[in-house]
């Protein structure tokens, strides 16, 4: 059965270095917790304090009601997926699925049987006797979780279990590691630095750095509402735009730039006259607008274009020395040799993320 972690207060040091800092997590029983951050900033630290290949020095961790803090790795009840899949070349599938019951004393009937329900679970139950060299690097993945699946873990701990495939192969991983959580009814946390990775798998994610926890929420919590810059930037593409809070019409901030006013709709928690920055989502920008005059429109010019096919990827200068990132789906044709196609352009003041300087 599932159960839910909760960390508390956790923090560890090797040496004279701090590398996590009073953390606190709940974790609900059956959710997909992703820990996301830059490389350094912990998280894989905190993914093997959970795992138990490493005791923190403050704090404690808990699955369901048992305090599994300084317990060893096999009292845990915790299956482990690391970067390397680490199969025995010299076994077939089947023969590594079953290592790790046979080092638990299973008997033999039971083994087998579990490891065929593990096969099955990740679609491979057809290739059981074959080598791992036979595989490709996606279904060597999938043994690799099925290996941490056949010990009925309350909790499934993967380590950057993707980072070895190509982009094509990790497109499709995405998907197999949620369904097959699911399926299993597992509390997953998984630790990457891949954002989209983490945007579309998680059913929750932490952003760390330097030790810190920066924010806590849905993956569309957090990357349409970010808490700080680092946030913003860290999650998806975006722009800041440097502002001056003037105040507010219609339960809406102004903020004076270089390039004019900006309108946006935000929680509040600012001073007339404060200094803030605003985050744009390339998506967020219209181009081409009919629009009149009015909150959130500009004359702008288009002066550098990557066309992709399906989309576009445009700087867009206003006024003030600013520029934007724009993302235009179905683009209209724009020459690359054209540096001042003109254009306007509007962002919906939901849009405009406000963040304190």
């Amino acid at each position: 059965m599932p159960v839910p972690i909760t960390i508390e207060k956790l923090t560890k040091r090797f040496g004279a270095k701090t590398v996590l800092r009073d953390i606190d997590v709940q974790i609900a029983a059956g959710e997909i917790f992703f820990l996301l951050g830059p490389s350094g900033c912990g998280k894989t630290t905190l993914l093997r304090a959970v795992a138990g290949l490493n005791d923190p020095d403050e704090g404690r961790i808990l699955a369901g009601d048992r305090d599994v803090t300084h317990l060893p790795p096999h009292q845990r009840d915790m299956g482990m997926v690391f970067q390397s899949y680490a199969l025995w070349p010299h076994m077939s599938l089947r023969e590594n699925v079953a290592f790790g019951l046979e080092m638990r004393g299973i008997g033999k009937a039971d083994i087998q049987a579990r490891v065929m329900r593990a096969l099955e679970m990740v679609r491979l139950a057809d290739r059981a006797d074959s080598k791992p060299n036979e595989l490709s690097g996606g279904q060597q993945q999938r043994v690799a979780l099925a290996r941490a699946l056949v010990i009925e873990p309350q909790c499934l701990l993967l380590d950057e279990p993707l980072s070895n495939l190509d982009a094509k192969l990790r497109l499709e991983m995405r998907t197999e590691i949620r369904r097959i959580c699911k399926e299993a009814g597992l509390t997953a946390i998984y630790v990457t630095h891949d954002q989209k990775e983490a945007l579309s798998i998680a059913d929750r994610l932490a952003v760390l750095d330097q030790g810190r926890l920066l924010q806590i929420g849905s993956p569309q919590e957090v990357y349409t509402r970010p808490g700080s810059r680092f946030v913003a930037q860290f999650i998806g593409e975006t722009t800041f735009v440097e502002g001056r809070v003037l105040g507010w019409r219609d339960g809406r901030a102004e903020i004076e730039t270089a390039a004019g006013i900006w309108t946006a709709q935000t929680a509040g928690g600012l001073e007339a006259g404060e200094t803030v920055w605003l985050s744009v989502r390339p998506e967020a920008v219209q181009l081409h607008t009919d629009r009149a005059d009015g909150p959130n429109v500009f004359n702008a010019a288009l002066h550098a274009t990557i066309y992709l096919g399906e989309v576009a990827q445009h700087a867009v200068e206003l006024g003030g020395d600013i520029s934007l990132k724009a993302l235009e789906t179905r683009p209209r044709l724009v020459a690359r040799d054209d540096a001042r196609a003109e254009t306007r352009l509007y962002v919906d003041p939901a849009d405009v993320q406000v963040l304190k300087a």
